[in-house]
């Protein structure tokens, strides 16, 4: 008798720790699995019509094969606008932020400035178009970062140069 309880409680706690991992992993492999559609976000001939600063999407740490970013970046008077060959690896809770430091390459950098959430990132590839709040200077903020929530990590950064007139 003692032989079948010790059965079940072996049983019992396989299938719970079975659970627990395939949760886990499904939490990962979700955004490759599914991926949102591709963003088609227009910019408005209003939005077009001041070109402040425009980057490019870097890979950060070009050591983690996970985390990186792709593509152009272009900053308006009251918007930011992910042009169309932009792209970043898949992940959870991903949010594009104006963040008051130039050449971020590493999370503490942003963790310790006073950056503006813009919203959380719609897509993985394609354009997007984010609302600068009214009152932001736009020269306080020399870079746009994806960076995830979730786990607090640093995506990728594009730092930002002036647009030429």
């Amino acid at each position: 008798m003692q032989c079948f309880w010790r059965s079940i409680a072996i049983f019992l706690f396989g299938g719970i720790l079975g659970t627990g991992f395939g949760v886990a992993l499904g939490f990962f492999f979700f955004p490759f699995v599914f991926p949102p559609p591709p963003a088609a976000d227009q910019l408005t001939a209003a939005d077009r019509s001041a070109l402040i600063a425009t980057g490019t999407f870097i890979h950060a740490n070009p050591s983690d094969p996970v985390h990186w970013g792709r593509g152009k970046v272009s900053v308006y008077e009251r918007t930011v606008y992910l042009e169309p060959n932009f792209e970043v690896g898949p992940g959870p809770a991903y949010h594009v932020y104006l963040v008051p430091a130039a050449s971020i390459r590493n999370a503490s950098a942003v963790k310790d400035a006073m950056f503006i959430d813009l919203g959380g990132l719609r897509a993985f590839t394609g354009s997007q178009r984010y609302v600068i709040p009214a009152g932001v200077n736009l020269k306080d903020y020399p870079s746009v970062v994806i960076w995830c929530e979730y786990f607090g990590v640093l995506i990728s950064p594009a730092d930002l140069m002036a647009a030429t007139k």
